[in-house]
């Protein structure tokens, strides 16, 4: 029995007989090398364990959370979540807890990787750095190492591990920076290589930048910039809970995006990271969210589920967590399509290749008209070649109108996990070629 298995276990023989009772337990560590001019400046590693309990007593509801996992930390939290429970109005929509469950047969775990000390680490960082010669090097190098388990009064128990590693950096010039990024399960899936060359090829070709007139362009925009729509229609559209508060864009069947975007999210997907099941406990599985330009599913926990009248798709997020609590993706995939990304750029006669997006703020929640910037390497594309680089732009976009139909011109095979505004390792996404994408001024304004 993991110690995760052995903290929810004993949560509810804490509790007893006295309430009903869902737990959540992530136990592991994750640990942080972080570099600056071209140089290791820091090693950390953080032990986590932090226990998520749920209480109803009689549809009273209540919820808290802990890091103190001594007997006595788990009894406090015990006693001041029963007691805030004993204190609220009844929950008519509360969904109650799930029971019991087969675990999903899959192991998203890498044994390397959760035993990598600061070495294993360094030599990614290095590769990173040697790839631009001449440049500094900035960034971190991430790798982390779960084991979670659940468990409820209405007999759940499920239980999981996971690994995950990250490379983020930048190489810059005297006056200028450009990005590259790698994730995967283990650290031995970091493309370190080639992340270090794309973040210096980016930084060299953003020297002497020209401005440009804000207005309507075709754009290539590279997975970083993909992966942030992906995560705006997921939160603002995708969400059952906004769904049936009527802020979804969504009409289920309706063919709203350009027939050559898929999007999915699926935890058995091979390149997959993260627990196997939500934070109720329920199994994940694959769910299709963009199937050829229409949107069959959405996404629920318990309870978005029973107000809409169907069901969880195994989305539950720990409240306190990204979206308050809300429904949301962990391994959201935009199918990737045919093209190289060169092959993408070379179809745009005059436009703007984009690397990321920095800074987006929804204007708009159910158009998902969203704004924000570009950052670490804007280019123009002239006659099917880059020719230059442009300062930073602003943009002020609808997300829903840029995947629209007849406005996708390719989509790229290069999807790869790519870190856009939430967290990394969450979306994994491709490049792409739209045909109209609304710049409105330079990055001042």
């Amino acid at each position: 029995m993991s110690k995760s298995q052995d903290l929810v276990t004993q949560v509810l023989e804490i509790v007893g007989d006295r309430a009903e009772a869902g737990v959540y337990d992530r136990t592991g560590t994750s640990a942080l090398t972080r570099f600056a001019n071209s140089f290791i400046h820091q090693n950390v590693s953080d032990d986590v364990a932090d226990v998520h309990l749920t209480i109803s007593l009689g549809g009273k509801v209540a919820s808290g959370s802990t890091t103190s996992v001594s007997p006595e930390g788990l009894g406090s939290l015990v006693e001041r979540t029963i007691t805030s429970a004993s204190d609220q109005s009844t929950d008519e929509t509360f969904p109650g807890f799930g029971g019991p469950v087969d675990s999903p047969k899959v192991d998203l775990f890498d044994e390397a990787t959760a035993a990598a000390d600061p070495a294993a680490r360094a030599e990614v960082v290095k590769t990173f750095v040697d790839a631009g010669k001449g440049l500094l090097a900035a960034g971190m190098c991430e790798t982390m190492a779960f084991h979670d388990a659940y468990a409820n009064t209405s007999g759940r128990r499920i239980h999981g591990r996971s690994t995950k590693a990250i490379l983020d950096g930048i190489h810059q010039t005297s006056t200028t920076a450009g990005s590259g990024h790698s994730a995967g399960r283990g650290l031995g899936d970091i493309a370190a290589q080639s992340a270090g060359e794309q973040a210096s090829a980016r930084a060299r070709m953003g020297e002497q930048p020209f401005d440009t007139k804000p207005g309507q362009y075709e754009v290539v925009l590279a997975p970083e910039a993909m992966a942030t729509i992906a995560e705006f229609l997921s939160a603002y559209g995708f969400n059952g809970k906004a769904y049936n508060e009527g802020q979804s864009f969504v009409n289920l069947g309706e063919s709203r995006f350009d027939e050559s975007i898929q999007l999915f999210d699926d935890i058995f997907e091979s390149r997959a990271m993260g627990m196997p099941f939500d934070a109720e406990g329920t199994p994940r599985a694959r769910l299709d969210l963009i199937v050829d330009g229409s949107t069959p599913s959405l996404v629920h926990d318990r309870r978005s589920g029973l107000v809409a009248e169907s069901q969880t798709t195994g989305h539950a997020a720990l409240a306190g967590e990204s979206w308050s609590g809300e429904p949301a993706t962990r391994n959201l995939f935009i199918g990737d399509g045919e093209l190289s990304e060169d092959a993408l750029i070379a179809q745009v006669e005059r436009g703007i290749y984009v690397a990321t997006f920095n800074y987006c703020r929804v204007l708009d929640p159910k158009t998902v008209v969203v704004t924000g910037l570009t950052r670490n390497g804007t280019f123009m594309i002239e006659n099917g070649v880059i020719t230059g680089a442009v300062t930073n732009l602003r943009f002020t976009q609808s997300f829903i109108d840029a995947l629209g139909q007849g406005n996708v011109g390719g989509v790229g095979r290069n999807g790869r996990f790519a870190n856009a505004e939430s967290e990394p390792g969450v979306v994994h996404a491709p490049s792409a070629h739209l045909r109209s994408w609304n710049f409105t001024g330079g990055a001042a304004g």
